[in-house]
């Protein structure tokens, strides 16, 4: 019986440190990559373990024709010194520890000590008083240990009180410092003729840096805000002296700014356990809001440009403000759906929450099984100067009027798929498409891009925590446009009058890196990044990028 006490002890006193998880706030975000879902976790709220057991049919495994019955029901009753999970089971097959153990024999002689000093001695007999005195003795090193760990930990959360940033409010940055520097080449620029007359004007090296500071804010156990704060300085430019590559070497944290701007404002409140909602000024949009399939997507410790962060679709519109939803309606299923501006604050014309450029997306993410994550997504976007705001490859689809120096607007429809694959705990093979239509509104022709990538990551290579990839890909090219004459964006580069047609080349995108986890918070990466008929001009030069990053995070 007296054995049954004591293992009876350890899975209380083992329930009470197990039971009580502590999720912390899910809220990494990188430079112009923010790669979580908006479902936010509940950070202080515990799981509020199961209270002394008084009867031993509150426990629901365990039946009366069960051999122990007796016996449990007896401690009970007599000692009072049984706990079970919150799920109301007992566990008894469950395997203990010798530090559990001691535990439960320290706790079951708290209880007799009680039992004791309020006069109750009749329930407790000599042999028993005897064997536990005994068992003291023989545990005495361990439950010592066990003593101090205890203090130490006390001393530690009081330490860790004294000195934290706020009860309500997690402060999380990073910093980001590149050096780069690229070939010299030369491009086949306006008039297109097929003669490498221009100099890329941006080969010597170079220093980016970017800092964020975030704060995650909880407003109550099921809500936070989040407030992101941005610095950056350096960028790739200049590189050839029209539009024709512009963003064929876009860096993915290369995000120059005059001053420190607010990046992120935005309030994610978690509905129903499978519901939330993120709604915002800034940092509303499709690279937050959806959730990425690449398990490596981020401008600080993944690939190193801005096109093998992630399909250029899901960047669509780079909105700021809006609304969005995370819908978790199956196990392996979820879908997610947002509202987005690019000037929400402007109420000038063609600005404004809905009459600027403004983009509508959807995304349905499936994983059906542990290794294997695919997402299917659709994309509406109005752009009011025609210019789809991707950062990456052919993204202003109609030409600059030169008479009034604007460009008409367009109305977008994309659709793509991004599939990814464990192979293996160390590699991972993935690859993703897309497919846009834009037409000018009330105006007959359309012009049309396609996009694509196929990567592999090899997670833990050569040491736990490192990462290599490997990343090729086609950036957005217009394959095919017959819009209104003038307004054809190849056939202006050619010859200046914007005649029907698609690019005459295509640009390929090479990229390989390698990330050093120095520390738990410090990476350095070194990378290089080979580009094949940049600005889909097959006369121009290849362009070779050599890249070392730098990332620190807190």
């Amino acid at each position: 019986m007296f054995a049954w006490l004591l293992i009876a002890g350890v899975n209380g006193v083992a329930q009470k440190a197990l039971a009580q998880e502590y999720t912390d706030i899910g809220t990494t975000q990188e430079s112009g990559v923010k790669s979580d879902n908006i479902i936010p976790s509940s950070p202080l709220s515990p799981e509020n373990p199961m209270a002394q057991v008084t009867s031993v049919s509150q426990l629901k495994d365990v039946q009366p024709n069960d051999w122990a019955f007796q016996a449990l029901q007896s401690l009970v009753e007599r000692y009072g010194c049984i706990a079970g999970y919150p799920d109301s089971s007992y566990r008894g097959n469950r395997a203990l520890t010798r530090y559990e153990f001691a535990a439960g024999v320290n706790a079951c002689l708290d209880r007799v000590n009680e039992l004791i000093t309020t006069a109750t001695s009749d329930l407790v007999t000599r042999e028993d008083l005897a064997i536990l005195q005994k068992l003291q003795s023989e545990f005495a090193p361990e439950l010592a240990t066990l003593r101090g760990r205890v203090d130490s930990l006390e001393a530690r959360t009081t330490e860790i009180k004294a000195n934290q940033f706020s009860r309500t409010t997690k402060l999380n940055g990073l910093l980001i410092v590149g050096i780069q520097g690229r070939t010299n080449n030369r491009g086949d620029v306006n008039p297109r003729d097929g003669q490498k007359d221009t100099n890329d004007a941006g080969t010597n090296i170079n220093v980016i840096s970017l800092a964020q500071l975030y704060l995650t804010s909880q407003i109550t156990p099921r809500s936070y805000l989040f407030t992101g704060l941005l610095d950056g300085k350096g960028g790739t430019t200049p590189r050839f002296t029209n539009s024709v590559s512009r963003n064929d070497v876009f860096l993915g944290y290369e995000f120059p700014t005059d001053n420190l701007i607010v990046s992120d404002l935005n309030f994610h409140w978690l509905v129903t356990d499978k519901l939330a909602i993120m709604v915002g000024t800034e940092g509303v949009g499709m690279s937050s809001a959806f959730r990425g399939p690449n398990r490596v997507e981020s401008a600080a410790t993944g690939p190193l440009s801005y096109f093998a962060q992630r399909n250029p679709i899901l960047n669509m519109g780079y909105g700021h403000g809006g609304i969005a939803i995370d819908w978790q309606f199956a196990k392996r299923a979820s879908l997610q759906a947002i509202y987005t501006s690019y000037q929400p604050g402007n109420p000038g014309k063609g600005s404004g929450l809905f009459d600027g450029t403004t983009t509508t997306g959807v995304q349905l993410l499936l994983t059906p099984t542990d290794t294997l994550d695919l997402s299917l997504y659709y994309v509406n976007n109005y752009s009011s100067n025609g210019c789809l705001i991707t950062f990456v490859g052919d993204e202003c689809l109609t030409t600059v009027n030169t008479t009034t120096g604007k460009s008409a607007p367009l109305q977008t429809n994309a659709v793509g798929a991004t599939l990814t694959w464990q192979i293996s705990p160390r590699i991972s093979a993935g690859a993703w498409g897309g497919y846009t239509k834009s037409y000018i509104p009330g105006q007959s022709g359309n012009v049309e891009t396609t996009n694509y990538m196929v990567f592999l990551n090899f997670p833990d290579l050569f040491a736990k925590g490192n990462l290599a990839g490997i990343y090729i890909g086609q950036p957005p090219k217009i394959t095919h446009s017959d819009l209104p004459v003038g307004n054809n964006v190849p056939d202006f580069i050619n010859t200046g009058l914007g005649r029907a047609g698609g690019q005459p080349g295509t640009t390929t995108q090479i990229e390989a890196f390698y990330r050093f986890q120095l520390t738990d918070n410090i990476s350095i990466t070194p990378g290089i990044i080979h580009i094949l008929e940049p600005g889909n001009t097959p006369d121009s030069d290849s362009v070779t990028i050599g890249i070392l990053r730098s990332t620190f995070t807190f």
